[in-house]
């Protein structure tokens, strides 16, 4: 073969991340407070974006704003962005208007993990997350999504790991929390004592007695004179030990020994976590109840920045003398300008449009309480509303939607469940969990069901599940194997 220098045309696609992209999405993950801040950054470096004092509550960007009431399923949804014909943001959307989105093998580039390996981090830094220790309300959520609760118990966890203070205590009444969650006080006074054995010990304490309380437990010190102890400790205070002993019934010795070991404990258990600069939770969506009874949903105006392209000086600057740099570094700011003002109301759309969704399919929760809280994961949501995962995964993240029963963040709403085998409905995994643990309550010594059992017997009811995840949730409940509980059934044990 002959070697010598040619041409050759190749066709190809690649997904190109243009600045203008980068924005967008940038902006779509933002809080309301860290999207003031980055629109100041740009009031500020570029000349041609200005604030809008006038004080219209619709004027999110230039032009006025226009309300437009729209009843679908019983939600009234009401714009806060102008009548522009801004379709919401959605990263596949945006890809496909600046470049293709499609790598020359099909492969959906979208997706997180092609995102995680193809080196496309590399290219955006502003998207990366320097690894940081996790901060308290992250550390909770962690030990939360391990424990073996139902989406409903996990939403209450959820509600009370945000009522959290700086110290580690809950200072939210349990009573009022079950009204507002239309939950029962018992239910939510046993999703509390799991929450208090999370690390570190003595969170979720309501005063410094419990706090102490379940620090010693945890080192499996709280005997009887220790009660004693904890429950009088104001007279450690005041330092009366002699009547402190006597009520412990305890030595000199011992009593000595017992305040080194309180003294040892930590009155304030999230001092430990490195904490972020508390930030007020403003929400980016507002939810009421119409006198039809409906749902309204509106995009919280206050959060929403209101930014205005100063086309005035635009023209000015464009009549007068100026350099060819002058007039390229003009031509780039006034794009950049109109970008922002365009990405700004594609996010608002893009909020709204996924919080109307997310009201829809949890009515339930809102008009009867946590217990008919739906099963729900990002890919619902997508579906109904025709956007890529990634944009709900964004646009739920750091956003806050004030509703009758609290402001709760977006992300509360989406919980687990287990697919039907018709396609349709899913079922919670606590409902699954509840049928296991029936069907082997009522097995009997020539009938004992294995894992392999309950799994055919469940998809006969319609529930489409995996022997391992029937094997997990039999783990849970703290059910023997089929082989043990045959054995302890002919040795009389009973049921188990």
């Amino acid at each position: 073969m002959a070697l010598s220098p040619r041409l050759d045309l190749r066709q190809s696609q690649s997904l190109v991340i243009t600045p203008q992209l980068q924005q967008a999405i940038k902006l779509l993950q933002l809080s309301a407070v860290e999207l003031a801040e980055y629109v100041e950054q740009e009031l500020v470096s570029n000349p041609l974006l200005e604030a809008d004092d006038s004080g219209d509550p619709g004027a999110l960007a230039e032009g006025a704003g226009n309300v437009d009431d729209r009843s679908e399923a019983g939600l009234s949804v009401v714009d806060a962005v102008d009548g522009q014909d801004e379709a919401p943001l959605d990263i596949e959307s945006a890809v496909e208007d600046n470049e293709p989105a499609l790598g020359s093998d099909g492969m959906d580039t979208h997706s997180a993990e092609h995102w995680g390996a193809g080196g496309l981090d590399g290219d955006m830094p502003e998207f990366d997350h320097a690894a940081e220790a996790p901060d308290l309300r992250s550390h909770l959520v962690q030990q939360l999504n391990l424990s073996a609760l139902d989406p409903a118990e996990r939403f209450i966890g959820l509600y009370l790991i945000d009522q959290l203070d700086e110290s580690g205590y809950l200072r939210v009444n349990l009573e009022e929390a079950a009204d507002q969650l239309g939950a029962d006080l018992a239910r939510v006074e046993s999703v509390l004592a799991l929450l208090q054995e999370f690390d570190p010990a003595g969170i979720f304490a309501r005063d410094l007695k419990e706090c102490l309380r379940l620090q010693l437990e945890d080192r499996n010190r709280f005997d009887p004179a220790m009660a004693a102890f904890v429950a009088n400790i104001e007279l450690l205070a005041r330092r009366d030990i002699k009547k402190l002993r006597e009520i412990c019934a305890v030595s000199v010795e011992d009593v000595e020994d017992m305040i080194g070991e309180v003294r040892a404990l930590n009155p304030k258990p999230a001092l430990q976590f490195e904490r972020s600069a508390s930030e007020a939770v403003i929400p980016d969506v507002i939810m009421s109840l119409r006198p039809n009874g409906d749902w309204r949903v509106e995009l919280n105006t206050d959060t929403l920045p209101r930014v205005l392209v100063n086309r005035s000086y635009v023209s000015n600057i464009s009549c007068a003398r100026v350099t060819k740099a002058d007039k390229d570094f003009l031509a780039e700011r006034l794009q950049s300008a109109n970008w922002l003002v365009k990405a700004l109301h594609q996010r608002a759309e893009t909020i709204l449009k996924v919080a109307t969704e997310l009201v829809k399919q949890q009515d339930a929760f809102f008009r009867l309480g946590v217990a008919h809280l739906r099963p729900l994961i990002l890919r619902d949501i997508a579906d109904a509303i025709e956007m890529h995962e990634s944009t709900v995964s964004r646009v739920t993240t750091n956003k806050y939607m004030a509703t009758p029963r609290g402001i709760f963040e977006l992300k509360y709403f989406f919980t687990q469940g287990l697919a039907s085998v018709h396609g349709a409905a899913t079922h919670s995994a606590e409902a699954v969990r509840h049928r296991i643990k029936t069907l082997i309550d009522n097995e009997v010594l020539t009938d004992v069901l294995s894992d392999d059992r309950l799994v055919e017997i469940l998809r006969g009811e319609g529930v489409e599940v995996a022997r391992r995840t029937v094997a997990k949730y039999r783990d849970s409940l703290k059910i023997p194997t089929s082989a043990q509980r045959r054995r302890d059934k002919a040795a009389g044990y009973g049921g188990r």
